[in-house]
């Protein structure tokens, strides 16, 4: 929440914030970076002071989240964490704030970040989730979904034939009929939190589902997956 919620509300700060928590994506980071440069803003934002404190972090242990890989921009820097900042000051430079302040559909705002170096889909599409929870846009996460590779190998072991359907086109499937299918199977809805499923989240579950399908059903073969 402090991430988001708490300070400057304007574009460039809100991005700024999403992007510097989201790029290394954990939490002793972002913390250790507030208690070395205080407030977190892109206003007056020193490119050298972010490297020191980077660097003293990650002479203490890891400052990037296991979660999932975040390549390494292209920008030349022996570090990829400097790579990174690099590229927060290229995003934040290029007025992306601007054009995604208000932004009301979600693939416009996918669109905008995924024309960056090292954001492909996958990320640009989880980036445009989480810009999107706080106030600089205002879309509809319902309307927009990128399958990512391990959601992908879950549909695989999911779907026998899909009949021509894209892994997208499955997911908003999925989002549309769940109700209906946990009927038919006597289970009870699907809610988190009291709301129902939106397509990032049966995303997040189809790559689940691959991972624990693994284990527990070798036999199913999904995109090649093995970690």
């Amino acid at each position: 929440s402090r991430v988001q919620y708490a300070g400057p509300q304007t574009p460039e700060e809100l991005l700024f914030r999403t992007l510097l928590f989201k790029l290394f994506n954990r939490v002793s980071t972002w913390q250790g970076l507030e208690a070395s440069l205080g407030e977190l803003r892109w206003a007056g934002f020193d490119m050298q002071c972010y490297r020191r404190a980077l660097d003293a972090l990650q002479s203490r242990g890891p400052v990037y989240s296991a979660a999932y890989i975040m390549p390494n921009p292209p920008f030349g820097a022996a570090r990829k964490s400097h790579n990174h900042l690099r590229l927060i000051a290229r995003m934040m430079r290029s007025g992306l704030a601007g054009r995604l302040a208000g932004c009301r559909s979600l693939h416009t705002v996918y669109e905008e970040l995924v024309v960056f170096p090292s954001l492909g889909p996958f990320l640009a599409f989880q980036f445009a989730i989480d810009l999107n929870y706080s106030a600089l846009t205002d879309a509809d996460e319902a309307d927009f979904v990128v399958a990512g590779p391990g959601a992908r190998s879950g549909l695989a072991k999911c779907f026998a034939d899909v009949g021509g359907a894209s892994p997208e086109e499955l997911i908003h499937w999925l989002t549309d009929n769940a109700d209906a299918e946990c009927d038919r199977l006597g289970l009870p809805p699907l809610r988190l939190w009291g709301r129902a499923p939106q397509p990032i989240d049966l995303q997040n579950v189809l790559c689940e589902t691959d991972k624990y399908a693994r284990v527990v059903h070798p036999e199913f073969r999904g995109a090649g997956r093995t970690r």
